[in-house]
This record gives C-alpha cells, sequence and structure tokens, in this order.
C-alpha cells in the first residue's frame, strides 16, 4: 500500500536513514550504560549503579520509540548488532574501565547521541515532518541533561 503521509518518498527516505543512525546510537548507547551498571565498582558504587540503571532504562524506551517512528515512515528499522555496529558514532566498551572512565565513555556517548540527533533534525524540519522533529528534540534533551549530570561527576 502506498504512503501517503505528505511527506515525499525520498524526504522519507533521509529522515529514516538519520533516525536509523539515532537508533544504533541510541542501542549501543544502552548496551554500553547496562554493561557499566553491571560491572561498576568501588566508592561511588551505588551512585553510579542507580544512575546507570536510569539511563539504561529510559534508553530501553527509546529505542522503541524510534524504530517505531522509522516504520511509521514506511522504512524498515535496523535491528542486528551489525547493523547497529555500522551505524553508531557510540564506541563500545573494553570490559576494564574504572568508574571514572565509565562515567567519562558515558558522557560523550551521551553527547554522540545527540550530534547524531541533531544531524537529522534539518531534514525532517524542512519536511515538515513535525512528529519526527518532536521525537528528535525530545532526545537531545533527554541526552543533553545526562551528558551534563555525567560531566558534573568529574569535575
Amino acid at each position: 500500500m502506498e504512503i501517503n503521509l505528505g511527506i515525499d518518498s525520498a524526504d522519507r527516505e533521509e529522515i529514516a536513514t538519520g533516525l536509523s543512525k539515532l537508533l544504533a546510537d541510541s542501542y549501543t548507547l544502552y548496551l554500553k550504560t547496562h554493561n557499566f551498571h553491571w560491572n561498576v565498582e568501588g566508592p561511588m558504587f551505588n551512585t553510579l549503579h542507580l544512575m546507570f540503571e536510569t539511563q539504561y532504562t529510559e534508553l530501553a524506551l527509546a529505542v522503541d520509540e524510534i524504530a517505531e517512528r522509522i516504520r511509521a515512515l514506511g522504512v524498515k528499522a535496523p535491528g542486528s548488532y551489525s547493523a547497529f555496529a555500522e551505524l553508531t558514532s557510540v564506541d563500545e566498551a573494553q570490559g576494564d574501565e574504572t568508574a571514572e572512565e565509565m562515567i567519562r565513555q558515558l558522557a560523550l556517548g551521551q553527547e554522540a547521541v545527540v550530534r547524531t540527533a541533531r544531524a537529522v533534525f534539518p531534514a525532517a524540519d524542512e519536511a515538515n515532518d513535525e512528529p519526527s522533529a518532536d521525537l528528535l528534540t525530545q532526545r537531545m534533551q533527554v541526552h543533553e541533561k545526562n551528558a551534563w549530570m555525567l560531566r558534573s561527576m568529574l569535575a
């Protein structure tokens, strides 16, 4: 069935491509944050364990919203580790990070997600794709705040 949302097919494809990168970044950051939640050690254990849990739980909900928006645009959402690895700008964890290094890496990851969301925003805005623009704005707000909170723990 043909899709007629009032957004040109090429524009929908461009927006979905950007959202696919956002999905890959978000999923990779989710996995990294969950990993750090499990493996953090040291005097800040309880604080970080809980903070990381809050962040990965929020990311788990976000990946579903992003993937569903891609599908609403009529494009298949990526959903494999290999696809995410190709698309993401978030580095994977090595497994030997200190608590401080975990905080630093997660702050960088949050900032990477913001940059990815910001990069696709003009395409959504120019196509008058308000639902995608709204999703991107919400994601930027969440990730900018998380990055700030993480950076504040390193000051």
